[in-house]
């Protein structure tokens, strides 16, 4: 008896993370079993969650994952589980395509999963409004079920009286706004929790104002209980878009502050697949695995660590031996490791593992943010030539100097529209800006 709820919002900044890291944080001190996923292709949340939970964090994303990949994924999670809430990205209905029916929205994975929503919205400088801003959400499409909305903000008893007033779908609880929490925020989100240790200790406020204010069995009862002999049967179905397979029997992946995105799917479907994961420390100048097959560089914040990196001599001699015999890939971050150079926001620029020739700053900054299909220019780690790989991209780095490597791959965006030619490979090295989230079987 495994229940599911999705925590939404009409917008982002709304305070749907700080709501679902206050719920996980309430049902786990009363005994629960609370799991957590997040919608869309967020590396940073999930960090929050998997911190709470204990547990992976995984990402469900209705454009890079087939519906057969999702429902796996919620079953996964419901195994163990008494509750799993699931966090919404942007706003309930906000999808990159909006004519093909808000693909990759929450709203999508509402109406695939079969699961309720409750809105959260931040009702600053509004009353009655507030009423009608949720009765439109309710009732814009017949496949979503809104169970109920989530009162952030509240001033005043009068306030929260003003705004529940012609409410026509429950009010599931409120959060004052003596009891809000700010957490700081970086160029890619917000810092991660292992950097910002207050964090814990504001949530666990949040929590205890929650419990007090709002009676959270409203929130359990709204929930859905998942049919898990549903979920187990439609995951086994046939599916187009599944996690990438493990590149090797042994892999070794960078982890710490510099290298801190990887998708946790990925990790299991590799371990799912009999694949070790032997993690390493770059920053601790340490470097792959001898006995390792493969060598995975994730993204993360290299640019913020480039000076400690580039004087990591055992970790450069230790990649570059292992990348005369077996293959290197680098994802957003590591490969801008990969590269030549990396200049850091104080443009100073600083020697990177050199196994690519591109150049990349920090300095001169533009955002690049949304989904990528990739159809691979040649074999590598990520399949074989023409395999169709989906991903994400988001980064304020730029390549200012490309560099002469074979190109890894030509990539749409998540519209179809082609980009071009992007990432590099160089032998058995190759990378990318993009995040591998799935592949084409």
């Amino acid at each position: 008896m495994t229940r599911a709820l999705i925590i939404a919002a009409p917008q982002s900044g709304a305070g749907k993370t700080t709501v679902t890291l206050a719920l996980l944080l309430a049902f786990k001190n009363a005994g629960l079993r609370v799991r957590a996923a997040k919608c869309g292709p967020d590396y940073i949340d999930p960090q929050f969650h998997a911190a709470i939970t204990e547990a992976p964090c995984p990402n469900l994303d209705g454009w890079a994952m087939s519906p057969a990949h999702l429902r796996q994924q919620l079953a996964r999670l419901a195994k163990d589980a008494d509750l799993v809430l699931i966090e919404a990205s942007m706003g309930l209905y906000d999808g990159f395509n909006a004519e093909q029916g808000c693909r990759g929205s929450a709203a999508d994975l509402a109406a695939l999963l079969q699961v309720p929503v409750m809105l959260v919205m931040d009702v600053r400088g509004q009353g009655q409004s507030a009423a009608m801003i949720a009765r439109g959400f309710a009732r814009w499409r017949d496949d979503v079920r809104l169970a109920g909305v989530w009162f952030n903000h509240i001033a005043s008893d009068r306030h929260k009286t003003l705004c529940a007033a012609d409410l026509d779908v429950k009010l599931l609880g409120v959060s004052r706004r003596t009891a809000s929490l700010s957490m700081p925020r970086r160029h890619l989100g917000l810092i991660q929790p292992s950097e910002y240790a207050a964090w814990r200790a504001g949530i666990e406020e949040v929590a205890h104002h929650m419990a007090c204010e709002n009676d959270l069995n409203d929130c359990l009862d709204a929930a859905c209980t998942l049919d898990m002999e549903r979920l187990r049967h439609t995951a086994s179905s046939a599916s187009r878009f599944m996690p990438l397979p493990p590149p090797g029997q042994n892999i070794a992946v960078a982890r710490d502050a510099a290298f801190t995105f990887i998708y946790p799917h990925l990790l299991e479907a590799w371990r799912d697949q009999g694949a070790n994961i032997r993690f390493f420390s770059p920053l601790m100048d340490e470097g792959p695995s001898e006995d390792c097959d493969a060598c995975w560089l994730p993204g993360g914040y290299p640019e913020l660590h480039a000076g400690r990196l580039s004087q990591s001599d055992q970790f450069r001699r230790s990649v570059h031996a292992f990348a005369r015999t077996r293959p290197v890939h680098g994802e957003c971050g590591g490969y801008m490791v990969l590269g030549e150079t990396l200049e850091d926001a104080s443009g100073h620029t600083h020697k990177m593992l050199g196994l690519l020739s591109h150049q990349t700053s920090f300095a001169r900054r533009k955002m690049t943010l949304g989904y990528r299909e990739a159809h691979l220019e040649a074999a590598s780690v990520l399949g074989p030539e023409g395999t169709v790989c989906r991903g994400h991209e988001f980064h304020y780095a730029r390549v200012v100097t490309p560099g002469h490597d074979d190109a890894l791959a030509t990539i749409h965006d998540g519209a179809g529209r082609l980009i071009g030619k992007a990432g590099g490979k160089r032998g058995q090295v190759t990378g990318s800006f993009f995040h591998v989230m799935s592949r084409r079987m």
